[in-house]
């Protein structure tokens, strides 16, 4: 897979002039932690106006965080609740509706209204899950390298963040990566600057 290194701004140029077939045209930008998919998501927003849809809307309740559905690759966001509240309503030019999951509170937040429009992102890791992956016109795949991905999590999210991200949350995308070769069934992949 050729990974082109971009800015945000060139890597939305890329994905908004692909030549889009159908309404609404469907993008999936998945890749590693910290490797700048909502930076990426923002930018194709403000440029183009489309929809955007976040992954991390989607974390699995407690009650969901089963031995077993964690033991799955790409078992620890509830794509099922994802596919049913919103991407199977803009699929059909509808509206998605749906209210995100806020894992520090453990609670539903506000509902979230995302209209199909001409094209609609979905941003984040496990959004090429094998169960979503081929309901999208484009699937678009971020790298980082590891010592970058752990300099933009410390910043983002302090040193006692770090921990969890390292020893959690990077090996199980890793596993979800490697089981079902997200990258290379990715259509364009980019290692954005910054």
């Amino acid at each position: 897979m050729n990974i082109q290194k971009l800015d945000a701004a060139a890597a939305a140029a890329r994905i908004a002039a692909v030549p889009r077939a159908g309404s609404p045209f469907i993008i999936a930008i998945d890749g590693r932690c910290a490797s700048g998919k909502t930076t990426l998501a923002k930018e194709l927003q403000r440029n183009t106006g489309w929809g955007v849809v976040h992954m991390d809307d989607f974390f699995l309740r407690p009650e969901q965080r089963t031995a077993p559905r964690l033991a799955e690759p790409g078992g620890n966001v509830d794509w099922e609740r994802f596919l049913e509240e919103a991407l199977s309503p803009l699929c059909k030019g509808g509206q998605a509706v749906y209210r995100p999951y806020n894992c520090r509170s453990q609670s539903f937040s506000q509902p979230v209204r995302v209209e199909a429009g001409p094209a609609v992102i979905v941003e984040g890791s496990y959004s090429c899950h094998p169960a979503l992956r081929n309901f999208y016109n484009l699937r678009v795949f971020l790298h980082v390298d590891p010592q970058t991905q752990i300099r933009r999590i410390e910043a983002r999210n302090g040193p006692e963040g770090l921990p969890a991200f390292r020893d959690r949350w990077i090996p199980l995308e890793e596993r979800y990566f490697a089981a079902f070769s997200v990258m290379e069934r990715c259509g364009l992949c980019f290692e954005l600057d910054g």
